[in-house]
């Protein structure tokens, strides 16, 4: 076979082995966001963990089937240019761009997904705000099948957190913390006796997200109804969806 016809060939295989699934970053803010991915356990962290995502920008992450683990999203960052050191108003990983298997500092809007595993080919997904709200963030399925849900937070809670749980820059609110990372008890973080469904129960704060944000967790043991399930091969994350 002559060399010149062997390239498209070759580009053709590559483009047909997509094993793995397409995660679209889209940012509908309108400032930058500085996005943090972390793998779950024994799982590979894609594009080092971190990095800048403009306002209007798009990235695609690709991940292997069965991958799981959360995405957030930071904001207010500012990093040297040689180092990639610095720090994040909200959901900073250690004070570095590239997170690298960092978590990230609460309050954080989350999203969570496992997708698939070897007991199951389905898709599981939630946007949390266990850990708290900084932005608000969707995630749904691109063309997907019946009955894949959106799973989303996506209405500025900052705008009528409870001064309690305000989280301020220069007089701006740029967070609204857990009821746990604001009280620091047991029973506001569903530890120690209360680390069951039983005992643990959703508080004044809670219900507040809830009623704001219906489509997300709103502490540890929340309702299942939140969990989306879906097969698709690509998912669209947006920062600031509208609503």
């Amino acid at each position: 076979m002559h060399q010149a016809h062997l390239y498209p060939l070759l580009l053709l295989a590559s483009l047909s082995v997509t094993n793995g699934i397409q995660l679209i970053l889209v940012n509908n803010c309108q400032e930058s966001v500085w996005p943090a991915i972390l793998g779950g356990a024994g799982q590979m962290t894609p594009r080092d963990g971190g990095f800048l995502l403009s306002s209007g920008e798009e990235a695609v992450i690709d991940v292997p089937e069965k991958w799981s683990g959360r995405l957030w999203g930071r904001q207010g960052c500012a990093f040297a240019p040689n180092s990639n050191k610095g720090r994040c108003q909200t959901g900073d990983c250690g004070g570095q761009l590239s997170c690298r298997g960092a978590g990230g500092s609460p309050p954080a809007t989350v999203v969570e997904m496992t997708l698939g595993s070897s007991a199951s080919p389905i898709h599981f997904y939630d946007v949390s705000l266990v850990d708290g709200f900084n932005l608000p963030v969707s995630m749904k399925p691109v063309g997907g099948g019946v009955g894949c849900g959106v799973a989303a937070c996506d209405v500025d809670v900052n705008v009528c957190c409870p001064s309690a749980l305000e989280v301020r820059v220069g007089g701006r609110v740029v967070g609204c913390k857990s009821a746990c990372a604001a009280m620091q008890s047991d029973k506001y973080c569903c530890t120690g006796e209360f680390a069951s469904p039983k005992r643990c129960k959703p508080t004044l704060f809670a219900h507040l997200f809830k009623a704001i944000c219906p489509k997300a967790y709103s502490y540890a043991f929340d309702d299942s109804s939140s969990l989306n399930k879906c097969r698709a091969s690509r998912y669209l994350i947006t920062f600031c969806p509208p609503n």
